[in-house]
């Protein structure tokens, strides 16, 4: 295959999201006190947010996804799974896409689960993927709606807040959720 100058900034940005991913590992409190920050950002942004918080079964925290693609894309972060305010498990968020995208991004995510279900599964499962293993709702809400009075019929539900840079494209479809030791 011959690259050009396409391909070969294609290849360059996949690498720098690969190699990114490991760098990034954090130890478990560095973790935790970056999931404590999000979640007063979210409140702070999200009006109803800490009602619907004390309301789900248990919420993911992913306090810096870093998601960048020009054409060929990629997202990475880590996080902790929370239940009745304990952190329990660790969590890694990876995604790999082609398609149209442009940009470099970096976000918080909580996905909440809304029944004992969903949780129950996204618990005992060995890497999860979004789409494939459970259908993720990404809520959106306007400036003023208040999130807590919202009837939730789904059983899983993303927040994206907190946004830095610029992306085109976003989508929690085909993101893998996987179970990490810290």
């Amino acid at each position: 295959m011959k690259l050009n100058k396409f391909n070969t900034l294609a290849v360059i940005a996949s690498l720098v999201m690969l190699l990114s991913s490991h760098i990034m590992a954090e130890a478990a409190p560095v973790i935790d006190a970056k999931a404590n920050e999000a979640i007063k950002n979210f409140i702070k942004e999200v009006k109803g947010g800490e009602e619907f918080l004390s309301k789900v079964k248990g919420f993911l925290v992913f306090p810096s996804v870093v998601k960048g693609g020009f054409v060929v894309g990629g997202e990475y972060g880590e996080g902790v799974l929370r239940i009745e305010g304990e952190s329990k498990a660790y969590y890694s968020i990876t995604s790999g896409s082609l398609g149209f995208q442009m940009g470099l991004q970096q976000t918080s995510y909580i996905i909440a689960f809304v029944s004992e279900n969903a949780l129950n599964n996204f618990v005992k499962s060995n890497g999860w993927e979004a789409g494939v293993d459970g259908a993720v709702t990404v809520a959106k809400w306007g400036a003023g709606k208040d999130i807590s009075s919202i009837s939730f019929e789904n059983p899983i539900y993303a927040f994206v807040f907190g946004a830095k840079g610029l992306m085109y494209n976003l989508t929690l479809e085909g993101t893998k959720f996987t179970k990490i030791k810290r």
